[in-house]
């Protein structure tokens, strides 16, 4: 064979993505190192060096211990698990093969996550001496969530059952009862040991009855050839301006296909477009597709920005809202919290947005529906989710692109979950804002005042209300219009009906932000006097009205003055046990990092110290 014939057929080879998944100690790290290993796609080196290692780690007398091709990181081959996700190439005569290989442990079900979005094909391990376990069943529902929709179960390790028939026939009942539930289109059961490569790239004696291919037969026999959807949807991600009389559009296709001199629809400005040029890394085209990365030019000049969308002018496979459906996997140990703020990542934007309503959380064990509050790490749930601004999205099913996001902490900024998107909520679209002729402007004119928010914020017992309570009164003297909202009073009727959980915290805050941004728009100087834990539900009432109206205000009183002080006895019944989730006891307190004002009610008197705040609101210009 030539050459140019030798790549022409490597070019022509089928490229498959899979995905390694199953409980911890399933054997997928040594899977992979075995398909590595037979297809002779490791060099002499990696080999030595491996072998080196097996004897180093003590693998149980293994001359090589297959596992270790795969474990990259230092902690994985020390402790002898996968931590994250470690990708591997290799192929064979018909096949190019690119492997997944994914942490089986709980603490890391992200990691299994974040492999299973980017493949093709899963295959599921079981260790044939231990069955179906908790973590096979969490496993099995994320791939369907994320529309993996070709699996091979692997029972493996079936030396360690002396190759027994009827054991492999109750798994394979047992899984199945489990996947009728997921629309999976490919479902193959191969009994294999990968230790001893038997039914990996080669038959074995030890399993007779059984009659069906290898797992390298079944893999490179699988055909992704998807159905043609006629849809171009293209996110753009930069605008190159390479000279001063160029500008092109750059992206990735999400879906369908582009020529040149279709008709485009950009979002969210809805203005229409020709297609003048498709540029790719390997020259000018006259059609591109899904997944091809390209620049588009087009015929006239218009205002497009990183963040919109390039798509086909028939749009109603697309939705523009603030509001949609979606099924949830919580990533971080810290839980989630309906009605918090969170940053929502999407392929082509992001915005602050919050999880309106956790609709149920579901049971990894029996896939039941639960009632439930918060999601902790590695919980998945169906949720409801409000964003601050319209997005363009799809649902997860037509476009894994446009329907997938990940939510990420304010603060942190690190990753918290991931989401995929089921349907628009219809509310969204219903609802729009009545303009009305008096706005906050003419309310607060005939006071004489600017609107703003006082915000105390501080423990029980650090003289809040007292300080609050002054302030309106001196306030009131001086003939401006106010509110005093203060918490234990709110908690007779607005907020009846709230505990004093993590949850319901953020509840009670995220009710009294929305009354005090109501009565700023009524003209009101309004003092809210509120324990209010959270930095971000702090952070959630400043970002609702505009940025000099909101003025924080912290009491710096130490929790033992509080406790010392204590005048209605709530610190004494918390250190007995008789009161739960007490804010400085079994419930933190967050202290503000940069509030306009602090007050020390352990050095000034409470008197002076609301004077210090009329002070700073004429110095602003507030009175």
């Amino acid at each position: 064979m030539d050459l140019k014939a030798f790549f022409e057929k490597q070019n022509n080879k089928k490229q498959l993505k899979i995905l390694t998944c199953g409980s911890v100690d399933d054997g997928k790290s040594t899977l992979l190192g075995r398909l590595m290993y037979d297809s002779k796609n490791i060099y002499s080196d990696q080999l030595t060096q491996t072998q080196k290692e097996s004897e180093k780690y003590g693998t149980q007398g293994k001359k090589v211990d297959l596992a270790l091709l795969i474990d990259g990181l230092q902690a994985e081959r020390e402790q002898g698990i996968t931590i994250d996700v470690a990708y591997r190439y290799f192929e064979t005569e018909k096949c190019k093969f690119i492997l997944a290989d994914t942490p089986g442990h709980e603490e890391y079900t992200r990691n299994m996550a974040t492999g299973a979005s980017n493949s093709d094909v899963a295959i599921i391990l079981i260790d044939a001496s231990k069955g179906i376990l908790d973590q096979t069943k969490r496993h099995t529902f994320i791939l369907s969530l994320l529309g993996i929709e070709n699996i091979i179960v692997t029972v493996n390790k079936m030396d360690l059952i002396d190759f027994n028939q009827n054991k492999f026939e109750e798994i394979v009942k047992s899984f199945t009862e489990i996947s009728n539930q997921f629309k999976f289109k490919i479902e193959k059961f191969i009994p294999i040991s990968a230790l001893h490569g038997e039914n990996v790239f080669t038959k074995n004696k030890n399993i007779p009855w059984y009659n069906g291919k290898t797992l390298i037969e079944e893999l490179e026999d699988i055909s992704l050839i998807e159905p043609e959807d006629d849809f171009f949807s293209m996110p753009v991600q930069w605008v190159n301006r390479l000279s001063s009389n160029f500008r092109g559009y750059s992206g990735t296709i999400s879906s369908g296909k582009i020529n040149i001199d279709d008709e485009i629809f950009i979002l969210p400005s809805r203005e229409k477009n020709i297609i003048k040029k498709i540029l790719t890394p390997s020259g000018q085209k006259e059609v591109a597709f899904k997944d091809q990365a390209v620049t588009l030019t087009l015929s006239k000049e218009v205002d497009i920005s990183r963040g919109n969308l390039i798509c086909s002018t028939n749009k109603d496979n697309l939705f523009t809202s603030d509001q949609f459906a979606s099924h949830i996997i919580w990533m971080s140990k810290e839980k989630m919290l309906p009605e918090r703020n969170y940053i929502f990542r999407f392929i082509n934007s992001q915005t602050i947005g919050k999880i309106t309503d956790l609709v149920h959380k579901i049971n990894v064990n029996s896939f039941d529906k639960l009632a439930s509050k918060e999601l902790n790490l590695n919980e998945i749930a169906y949720c409801k989710v409000a964003l601050n601004k319209n997005i363009v999205f799809n649902s997860y099913q037509k476009n894994k692109r446009l329907g997938s996001f990940v939510i990420i902490d304010q603060f942190t900024k690190q990753t918290l979950g991931a989401g995929v998107i089921d349907h628009e909520l219809r509310r969204a679209s219903n609802i729009a804002w009545q303009k009305m002729s008096i706005n906050k402007k003419l309310r607060s004119s005939i006071s004489g005042q600017s609107p703003c928010i006082l915000w105390f914020t501080g423990l029980s017992g650090s003289g809040k209300s007292t300080i609050a309570n002054i302030i309106e009164q001196k306030l009131h003297q001086i003939g401006k219009h106010t509110y005093l909202l203060d918490g234990d009073n709110i908690r007779h009727g607005l907020n009846k009906d709230l505990g004093f959980t993590d949850t319901d915290r953020v509840e009670n805050i995220r009710r009294i932000s929305e009354v005090s941004r109501l009565m700023i728009d009524a003209g009101l100087i309004t003092i809210v006097s509120f324990i209010s834990p959270f930095k971000s539900e702090r952070k959630m009432a400043r970002d609702l009205v505009e940025k000099d109206e909101f003025i924080e205000i912290f009491i710096n009183t130490t929790i033992e003055e509080c406790e010392k002080r204590d005048p209605k006895g709530l610190y004494k019944k918390a250190r007995a046990g008789k009161l739960k989730n007490f804010t400085g006891i079994d419930s933190i307190y967050e202290k503000p990092e940069s509030p306009e004002i602090i007050l020390n009610t352990q050095m000034k008197k409470a008197e002076e110290l609301a004077d210090e705040v009329l002070t700073f609101l004429k110095k602003n210009n507030k009175i």
